[in-house]
């Protein structure tokens, strides 16, 4: 089950299908496979583990959230983390950098006497 939060899948200007079906581009284009590597690499994923706890625990990230979350990951990469705590709000997410997926989401009530392990950093987003 893929659980990346999709968005409407772009158009590649001057990518086609010839007259055969074969798919064709003009010379240094990006193909389209190369084109959805560099999305998935930017996509924040969720675990089905972390959308079962957002749901359990009625939370939800909106898209402000969710940008503020995207940075987070975004610093702590080129920090070279792999693993890492973000705390926004009263909210802590457990993120694999490398993969760019949420793995556990704990609200502000679960997290009392919590503790996270096998993390390599640890983000708070204020605002």
């Amino acid at each position: 089950m893929d659980n990346r939060i999709l968005y409407p899948q772009p158009l590649i200007p001057g990518v086609g299908k010839s007259k055969n079906g074969s798919i064709h581009q003009p010379v240094g284009q990006p193909s389209a496979d190369s084109f959805q590597k560099i999305l998935d690499q930017k996509t924040l994923k969720f675990s089905s583990h972390a959308l079962q706890r957002l749901s359990q625990r009625n939370i939800s990230l909106g898209e402000a959230e969710l940008g503020k979350l995207n940075e987070a990951v975004d610093r702590v990469a080129r920090k070279g983390a792999k693993e890492s705590l973000i705390l926004m709000r009263d909210l802590a997410l457990v993120v694999s950098v490398k993969n760019r997926t949420v793995i556990t989401a704990v609200d502000g009530n679960a997290m009392k006497d919590n503790v996270f392990t096998n993390i390599d950093s640890a983000v708070v987003i204020t605002e």
